[in-house]
């Protein structure tokens, strides 16, 4: 992608993520986001399909960042999400949710949150699927992989809506060690 398309993608993201901030993603429209991003229409959708298609994408962005951190492709990495990446994928995201980076916690509070939370188990599963060695000791071998990959990112999602449900009380090092001991690694 070039420098040009990379800068109209951040500006969309950053309209959409601060429209979040307002109002639920069910209430944004595409006008609203291309009028915030200072973009034509035409140009909106030859980035994104759809709003949920945005949705998407930003979740995505989410977890490229993540995978990018767990490759140590440098310890600062260029994405929308900033930051030093510890060694831990799961403490990684918590850390982003506790920040509330870009607005992240409004897509989980939101009304269509279950769009978000699908998208953010997909990536999951990927990032999971990706780095086998995450979790291997810790399975049995009776249990087929994609069994146990559903298992992890189901356990991920609903730690963290019991967290997020809770006000983040914990803090994301609490909160992934919950989530090891809820998946039997004991840390």
């Amino acid at each position: 992608m070039d420098r040009r398309q990379r800068k109209t993608k951040e500006a969309i993201f950053k309209a959409f993520i601060e429209l979040l901030s307002e109002k639920n993603v069910s209430q944004i429209t595409v006008g609203e986001i291309i009028k915030r991003a200072d973009i034509g229409r035409a140009t909106f959708y030859a980035h994104f399909e759809t709003k949920d298609f945005l949705l998407k994408a930003l979740c995505e962005e989410l977890f490229c960042h993540i995978f990018d951190a767990t490759g140590h492709v440098e310890n600062n990495h260029r994405h929308i999400f900033n930051c030093n990446a510890p060694d831990s994928v799961f403490l990684h995201l918590f850390q982003h949710l506790a920040n509330n980076d870009n607005q992240i916690l409004e897509l989980l509070a939101c009304e269509n949150n279950d769009l978000f939370l699908r998208y953010f188990k997909t990536e999951l599963s990927k990032l999971l699927e990706a780095m086998p060695e995450l979790f291997t000791h810790s399975k049995t071998s009776e249990l087929p992989h994609s069994f146990w990959v559903n298992h992890l990112t189901s356990t991920f999602v609903e730690t963290v809506r019991w967290w997020v449900g809770h006000k983040r009380e914990q803090s994301p090092e609490e909160i992934t060690k919950f989530f090891y001991a809820a998946i039997g690694i004991i840390q």
